[in-house]
């Protein structure tokens, strides 16, 4: 064993991973890596097929982003935003400002316009602060003494406490049950395993054949009418837009998310979005319109939805360093004004809040991001990615595939025909990703959900061998 491996062993804890497997083998240990491509120590190449952990939108060691971190490290890595400024941080702001306000159409309620950027590290914390701000402006503004969240069934938005409060996985969340507070929960769109879809299997996306009648919408509608009723309504909901990751990657029909925040609008409760995974252009879409434009950066706005909070972090700086930011409306922020002795202040912060080196990559990845060379590419990049998953409906063992632009998720099942799914003691998901680590390709499964989320640079041989590991690698671990 290597000498890397060997100290990794002996002092390194690694998140969401069973040490006692990780113990009994060899780790693969990451030197470097070059666009799509990682290379490990002992030489060997391998295809970054989830984008380092869906950080990663350009690639690695992008010429573009290196120089601005290198330029900014000339000036300076890092000072206080408590009680200073910086140059980085705020051109990082007015950009995600922009960015964040698209021409949408006309909405049923009048779609807010975010304004104001809260820095912080990473997913968890942006959520937090979401969560802290929605929290206090509901309170100051005298629309409820006791703010209440509703966030959907399998949702996961970090590991804070307040973030982990607003999910709902058993298996990450109720070991810490009783640090939390309460907040509701409402059935999510899952097409493929949904109780109200009447439909037969078919070898094709769940959400494409489903026979319903929109219950899961009529489950929100019933939350909030059942929680008007009491001393605690629910103020806010939280959602990731357009796909759950975590949960298993559970995209949603189109039109659900409209309709949510109509439902929630109209209950006069704010939105909170969780775009960690979603932003940057990763869900693909157009903006809604009579002139569709290509390349929204945000999974909310292809369906017109403008939230009140939107929360940022992973490709913020196109997967270089930890950054986060929560974006909200002039209102919010007002209400945190006042005098010194008011104590109005938000009481809640990062010593690398609004980090020069992070925000230099940030300004770097957006200019990337919004390039016609960049749009252009996602698109075909897309294209093919749907091409290319088509070849999976001949496994047995497949039983959804599942994309949302540049991600996707595949559920292994034992019998595609019933649905009937692996049992986690299978480790069918793990197994599939060894084998693929073996074709020199790396991604690792949510349960017994594979996902292919490939770097926006990733060519077309390089998606087409992604897809052909999985497949290959399903018939191993199948007996084929």
């Amino acid at each position: 064993m290597r000498r890397i491996a060997k100290l990794d062993h002996q002092y390194v804890w690694h998140p969401f991973t069973q040490m006692r497997d990780w113990l009994k083998q060899e780790p693969i240990v990451i030197t470097k890596g070059k666009g799509a491509t990682l290379t490990a120590a002992d030489g060997r190449d391998y295809l970054d097929a989830n984008s380092s952990i869906w950080t990663n939108l350009h690639g690695h060691n992008h010429p573009r982003i290196n120089r601005a971190i290198r330029a900014q490290l000339d000036k300076i890595a890092h000072s206080s935003a408590l009680g200073f400024a910086n140059e980085p941080a705020s051109l990082l702001a007015e950009k995600l400002v922009q960015a964040a306000n698209p021409k949408l159409p006309r909405a049923r309620f009048k779609n807010p316009r975010l304004q104001k950027v809260f820095f912080s590290d990473d997913g968890s914390t942006a959520m937090e602060a979401a969560m802290k701000l929605s929290y206090e402006f509901t309170r100051r503004s005298g629309l409820s003494k006791r703010p209440r969240f509703l966030s959907l069934e399998g949702a996961y938005h970090g590991d804070t406490v307040g973030a982990v409060s607003a999910g709902h996985i058993d298996l990450f969340h109720s070991a810490f049950s009783q640090m939390l507070f309460k907040t509701d929960k409402v059935m999510a769109p899952y097409c493929y395993r949904c109780p109200h879809n009447q439909a037969q299997p078919e070898r094709a996306d769940a959400r494409n054949y489903r026979k319903c009648n929109w219950e899961c919408v009529d489950k929100v509608e019933s939350q909030f009418a059942k929680r008007a009723k009491s001393t605690r309504p629910i103020t806010a909901m939280i959602v990731e837009p357009r796909v759950q990751g975590a949960a298993g990657v559970i995209p949603q029909p189109a039109g659900w998310l409209k309709r949510v925040a109509e439902i929630a609008r109209g209950h006069g409760a704010q939105l909170i979005a969780d775009e960690v995974m979603t932003g940057f252009g990763r869900t693909g879409g157009r903006l809604p319109g009579r002139n569709p434009q290509p390349g929204p950066l945000f999974a909310s706005h292809v369906e017109g939805v403008q939230p009140d909070f939107l929360c940022v972090a992973k490709g913020l700086t196109g997967g270089y360093t930890p950054q986060a930011a929560t974006l909200t409306t002039q209102e919010v922020f007002d209400v945190f004004l006042g005098e010194y002795s008011e104590f109005k202040s938000f009481f809640h912060g990062h010593s690398f809040t609004g980090n020069q080196i992070g925000s230099a990559a940030g300004i770097a990845s957006m200019e990337l991001l919004n390039t016609q060379t960049s749009i252009r590419a996602r698109e075909r990049l897309e294209r093919q990615f749907s091409k290319e998953l088509q070849s999976l409906w001949s496994q047995e063992n497949v039983g959804d595939v599942r994309q949302v632009g540049l991600l996707a998720g595949i559920e292994l099942v034992k019998d595609w025909q019933t649905r009937k799914p692996f049992e986690l003691a299978d480790k069918a998901g793990i197994r599939v990703c060894d084998a693929m680590a073996a074709r020199g390709v790396l991604t690792r499964p949510i349960g017994n959900v594979i996902m292919l989320m490939p770097p926006y640079c990733t060519t077309a041989k390089q998606l087409s061998k992604m897809v052909a590991a999985l497949r290959e690698s399903i018939d191993e671990i199948a007996g084929r």
